[in-house]
């Protein structure tokens, strides 16, 4: 399981996914889908666009990776509930039971790897749900990862940064021809973000598939932006002359960059039939959290004192997350709860941490964790001082004991599996 040991678990080809899917009737065929890649903000991407589809009207089906709390988020489907509420909901109990029963032979006898049953599940599920369309978010790169056997409507890349080099390539030119990997004939791509070292790498995909490729950055701009600690609005224009206002329920800067995406990829949809009003838009993309159930996004679980939970683990992401906390809290104390996996590029995301922070070191339960004792080892050599703790939530209590002002701010961050592994119920006011 990648998710626990890394790149272990990581196959290079498609072969066990289209044998599933072969074996099941190839569900993956029986409804539309979008496909997004990234290396940053394909989650939050994701989660926006069912939100919209599902506002919109429309069956959605949601397939992310990892999970934080509970295997069944990985795959979600639009429900009506008996009170009338509408979002997405986990995939049933029964039916994750049932499917692993039904394909355990094949299993057995071509042994795929966790993600490939995943993948499998998910489009299974979407399948006997009847849903008109899926999100379907890359795993690892693009090209090889076991989502890439669909046809999508669009494809969507947010953008290209330093992770998982050890298995996508040790160059943003490389990882930018993973990630590209998802641009299908005649099939509209999304960049959300271009950088001089990549652009071309999509731009002559792109040509060489015959697909329509759309800079969302040029697409849609940034009109306005209030920003604080809590919340964040924006004023989104798109090339078409629509004016957006979206008082976006999930509140990081980086935000900003994801909603150009969404904007620019639902008007796509809308060139291409797809009912989707500026109404739709602004409501959804506003109320991310309740449609879809996201977390772990600057995820607020107290105020004063601030305890905030971000899945940042790579450079771009905890760059993004110290510029929010300087635009909107320069002057407070922050408290700093941070656990990572091994295969992350370590010492590039703490050279970036600052030293008058307090630091409380901590791991997950999981062999690809690093104990958090070699964390804070390698973390003194970049002037971050602190303690260590066995567990995510020792870690947060110790910190929240040691505020000395109900404005300081305890951040949680440097793993989705630390994020996970916080009790929300005990912090949570």
């Amino acid at each position: 399981m990648f998710s626990r040991t890394g790149a272990a678990a990581y196959k290079k080809d498609l072969h066990n996914t289209l044998a599933l899917l072969e074996a099941l009737g190839n569900p993956h065929r029986q409804f539309k889908s979008i496909h997004i890649a990234g290396t940053n903000g394909k989650g939050s991407t994701s989660h926006m666009l069912a939100a919209v589809l599902h506002h919109a009207g429309y069956k959605t089906g949601l397939y992310t990776s990892p999970h934080l709390k509970d295997f069944r988020e990985r795959i979600k489907v639009s429900t009506v509930g008996e009170d009338n509420t509408s979002g997405l909901q986990l995939i049933n109990e029964s039916f994750v039971i049932e499917f692993t029963a039904k394909i355990r032979p094949l299993i057995e006898t071509i042994e795929p790897s966790f993600f490939e049953v995943t993948v499998a599940m998910a489009f299974a599920y979407f399948a006997a749900q009847r849903i008109d369309v899926a999100v379907v978010e890359t795993g690892l790169g693009g090209r090889l990862d076991s989502t890439n056997v669909i046809t999508p409507e669009l494809s969507i890349i947010t953008n290209i940064g330093w992770d998982h080099m050890n298995l996508l390539g040790n160059t943003l030119e490389k990882i930018a021809f993973e990630k590209a990997g998802i641009i299908k004939q005649r099939v509209p791509v999304v960049i959300g973000e271009e950088l001089p070292e990549t652009k071309n790498v999509f731009y002559q995909k792109a040509e060489a598939m015959h697909a329509q490729l759309v800079a969302a950055q040029q697409y849609c701009s940034i009109a306005g932006s209030t920003e604080t600690l809590t919340g964040l609005f924006v004023e989104a224009v798109s090339k078409s002359g629509n004016v957006y206002r979206i008082d976006c329920d999930l509140a990081g800067h980086y935000q900003i960059s994801n909603i150009v995406t969404a904007v620019t990829a639902c008007e796509m949809l809308q060139q291409q039939g797809w009912e989707i009003t500026k109404e739709t838009n602004e409501f959804a993309l506003g109320h991310v959290v309740p449609i879809t159930g996201l977390g772990g996004r600057w995820q607020v679980l107290q105020r004063q004192p601030y305890l905030i939970l971000d899945v940042a683990h790579n450079t771009n992401g905890m760059e993004q997350v110290l510029q929010k906390i300087t635009r909107c809290a320069s002057h407070t104390h922050v408290h700093v709860v941070i656990g990572m996996v091994r295969d992350k590029d370590i010492g590039s995301v703490l050279r970036l941490l600052p030293t008058a922070y307090d630091y409380y070191f901590t791991n997950a339960h999981l062999p690809r964790a690093l104990p958090a004792n070699e964390l804070l080892s390698q973390a003194a050599v970049f002037g971050l001082h602190g303690k260590a703790f066995n567990d995510v939530n020792e870690a947060i209590a110790a910190a929240l004991q040691a505020i000395s002002s109900k404005d300081d701010i305890v951040l949680v961050c440097g793993s989705v599996f630390v994020v996970g592994e916080v009790d929300v119920n005990r912090f949570a006011s």
